[in-house]
């Protein structure tokens, strides 16, 4: 009932800019650009924990695409999620471009702990892959949101830690659902999440994937794609190209 009262409100309330405050308008034009203006890239964080994908990202994490990150999953403004989609799929179409495989693209989301669920009223990853693949739908990419990751125990919260400290919280958290394995197989996997940090959380979905799949990864299994990134890393990876 709360997403519901949310997507309605959000139709017949006055809005604001997710990125800036302005009246009127979700998303600005000049906002919109700092999302999508720039060139998706890959991205690595330092240190990189060990297992992570090859991880390409639409912007940096600052500014207007934070403030429209925080906007969509702390304050429900769930229109948003078309833009940051559109943002998310760009990553994932330069992450993949030069993959080869058979099938479509699997979005397989990292997922939300369910308390974080439960309190938000929504999964921000999750909508924000379904309107990913629906973008690369409209772009002639056959591309799905497969969740067939959950967690499998209780993790801390991860605002404050560090990357080991990250890494230590999660490791052995996440699982493929029963079944999921079969779905994997039927495509080319992208792992997604909103915002790359320290790493640790792909980097534990991509093993939760592998091990899914008998350690021999799913195809396509190696790539992941984030909306936005931690700046330094960003940086680091920008300096490097």
């Amino acid at each position: 009932m709360r997403g519901w009262w949310r997507e309605i409100s959000g139709l017949v309330l006055p809005v604001s800019c997710g990125g800036c405050g302005r009246p009127r308008v979700q998303l600005c034009e000049e906002c919109r650009a700092e999302l999508h203006g720039g060139v998706p890239r890959r991205v690595r964080p330092v240190p990189e924990p060990v297992g992570l994908p090859v991880v390409y990202a639409a912007a940096a994490y600052e500014n207007a695409v934070r403030a429209a990150l925080l906007a969509h999953k702390e304050r429900g403004e769930l229109g948003l999620a078309g833009a940051l989609g559109k943002a998310l799929a760009g990553a994932v179409r330069a992450g993949t471009g030069h993959v080869g495989g058979v099938g479509p693209l699997l979005l397989v989301p990292v997922p939300s702990a369910r308390r974080a669920v439960a309190a938000r009223g929504h999964d921000p990853t999750r909508r924000i892959a379904r309107a990913a693949a629906g973008e690369l739908r409209r772009g002639g990419i056959r591309a799905q949101v497969v969740a067939v990751l959950r967690q499998r125990r209780a993790v801390a919260d991860q605002a404050g830690l560090g990357a080991r400290q990250r890494q230590a919280n999660l490791a052995g958290a996440l699982e493929v659902v029963a079944g999921g394995e079969r779905l994997l197989a039927a495509g080319r996997v992208v792992l997604v999440d909103d915002l790359l940090t320290t790493g640790a959380s792909l980097a534990e979905a991509a093993r939760a994937v592998g091990a899914a799949c008998g350690h021999a990864r799913a195809p396509g299994s190696g790539r992941a794609a984030v909306v936005a990134v931690s700046p330094s890393a960003f940086e680091i990876n920008r300096n490097c190209q």
